[in-house]
């Protein structure tokens, strides 16, 4: 635990005389965002990262560990660093944004969503994209608890959303939004599930006659095949009723 976080939080500053090392953090991580991005996160073991930075297994120990070390890296990396917000934007513009660039993210490198879970070692990186988000919600009245708990709601929603599409992008063998599309939606992949739901429903409609009917409801309804979307939308409702009932007297702490 203590090697990746001296990995992560305090990289080794290379020599000022002497030869220079032949890799570094940067360009290893890379390597493997690249694998993992064509071939999985299974796929990236540390002799095929060797073989493909044309070094020894052995001379790419002396940079990192292991495995464990390796992804840390990676994730990392693949996550950088949030946007900031628009310049003014309010409290909910901004967490709207934040989360966007979250899930354009995770649809981009879907291993990263295998990888970020569990108890782990987090990195400056992706530390800085929860930092961001408790920052726009300063000044709402909100208290800490209340903050992270929005945090993680909305990591939750897009999360679960990024999953589901990239899982269908693979499935039909397209491909999911790209980390530079700020406003991402599901769009295939929520098609895909319905056709999906009217082929198992296909002569069995007065069985599952709700079902059929939000369907059929779906199909001629505006603006549909946005989850990411209608999920945010919700959510923010719910913090802005919670900072509204609040008041105008609440304190820093949330409370009158």
């Amino acid at each position: 635990m203590q090697d990746l976080m001296a990995l992560l939080w305090e990289p080794a500053v290379p020599p000022r005389r002497g030869p220079r090392p032949a890799l570094t953090l940067e360009a290893i991580a890379g390597a493997g965002i690249e694998a993992a991005d064509a071939d999985g996160l299974s796929a990236v073991t540390m002799q095929r990262l060797a073989e493909r930075l044309g070094v020894t297994k052995m001379a790419l120990y002396r940079y990192v560990p292991g495995k464990a070390e390796l992804v840390a890296l990676m994730l990392d990396a693949a996550i950088g660093a949030p946007p900031f917000p628009p310049p003014g934007a309010s409290w909910r513009a901004a967490l709207d944004a934040w989360a966007r660039a979250l899930y354009a993210r995770f649809c981009h490198h879907p291993w990263a969503l295998e990888a970020a879970v569990g108890a782990r070692v987090v990195g400056p990186r992706e530390l800085t994209w929860l930092e961001r988000a408790v920052a726009a919600m300063d000044g709402t009245g909100l208290d800490g608890g209340e903050i992270l708990d929005v945090a993680v709601i909305l990591t939750g929603h897009v999360r679960n959303l990024a999953q589901q599409v990239t899982a269908m992008s693979a499935a039909s063998g397209t491909e999911g939004p790209s980390a530079g599309e700020g406003s991402a939606e599901s769009g295939g992949a929520e098609g895909a599930m319905e056709s999906a739901l009217r082929l198992v429903l296909a002569g069995r409609q007065d069985r599952f006659p709700a079902l059929t009917a939000a369907l059929t409801s779906a199909a001629t309804a505006a603006g549909r095949d946005q989850a990411l979307d209608f999920g945010l939308d919700r959510i923010l409702d719910g913090v802005a009723a919670l900072i509204d009932s609040r008041g105008p007297a609440a304190g820093p702490d949330g409370r009158p």
